[in-house]
Formats: C-alpha cells, sequence, structure tokens
C-alpha cells in the first residue's frame, strides 16, 4: 500500500465502482463504532441521488470490498448517502448542483457574499445577490454552503398562494 493512507486506498478503489454506477465519489470516512467500524460513503450526481441509486450502489460497493482486503478481516458496517446540506461547496460541480438554491460564499478577501445559484461553470459561478447578477470566479472563493430555507423558490413557483 505503500505511503497512501487507508482513505486515499479506499477512494482509489472505490472510485471506478461508484463511477460505474452514474455516480460521484464525494467523500468516504471510516470511524469506530464500538467494536465495529462505520464505512460511510457519500455519492452525488447532478439531478441528485434516488434511494434505488443509494441500494445500487450499496451492492456495488458492498462486493467490490467483499472482493479485496480493504476493510481488512473485522466487521463493518457500509453506510452509503448523498451529501447532506451542510456540506461545503467545494468544486465546480457542487455548485452546478446548488442551481436556485440559496449560498453564503467566502471569499479570499474576507467578504461574505449571499446570493441564489443561478448557473456554474468550471471557472465560477453566476449569483443572483439582491436581484442583481454577480459573478464570482472559483479563484476568488474559499467555499460556500447551501443555506437552509424552509420554502425553497421551487416551492414558491408552483404554488398558488
Amino acid at each position: 500500500m505503500g505511503s497512501a493512507s487507508p482513505r486515499d486506498h479506499l477512494m482509489k478503489l472505490l472510485e471506478p465502482v461508484v463511477s460505474a454506477e452514474g455516480l460521484d465519489l464525494e467523500d468516504i470516512t471510516v470511524t469506530q463504532a464500538g467494536k465495529r467500524r462505520l464505512l460511510r460513503v457519500i455519492v452525488d450526481r447532478d439531478g441528485g441521488v434516488s434511494l434505488d441509486d443509494v441500494a445500487d450502489v450499496s451492492q456495488a460497493v458492498s462486493t467490490a470490498l467483499d472482493d479485496t482486503d480493504a476493510m481488512g478481516q473485522a466487521a463493518y458496517t457500509l453506510e452509503v448517502s448523498s451529501p447532506g446540506v451542510d456540506r461545503p461547496l467545494t468544486e465546480p460541480r457542487h455548485w452546478r448542483r446548488a442551481a436556485k438554491r440559496l449560498v453564503k460564499a467566502e471569499l479570499k478577501d474576507g467578504t461574505v457574499v449571499e446570493g441564489r445559484v443561478k448557473a456554474a461553470d468550471e471557472s465560477g459561478v453566476d449569483l443572483d445577490v439582491a436581484g442583481e447578477p454577480r459573478r464570482l470566479d472559483f479563484e476568488d472563493l474559499t467555499r460556500g454552503r447551501v443555506q437552509v430555507e424552509f420554502r425553497r423558490i421551487d416551492d414558491v413557483d408552483g404554488d398558488e398562494g
């Protein structure tokens, strides 16, 4: 295994398995949970992840782990899920998937901008900030976070009152 960490080894092993299911592997964590270990695999894709997607990728990941000794002989629990709303937006795909969502963006100069994501590409994100368009280049951002809304814009668009 060399100098690669166990997490790096698992990422390298599972990334093609998750990709074959049409998903992106966002993160892997292994934590101790009593006598067992908990392996959390976070997956996502444009348009979101359904329960069927989670079931399919869980089966594929489980099979890949059973075919190798990546988790060793000790018992572990596999948990596959999509990222939560609190996941930081750090990659262009995260910003693209946050379209129509209200976000807080922290810039390298220390300022914070809050606005709704209109679009994102490989170099930056377009926000609607208080009705005004604003372009933020990824090189100027440190991170962003989706803001929790009890009534999202998509909900308002379809309501009659």
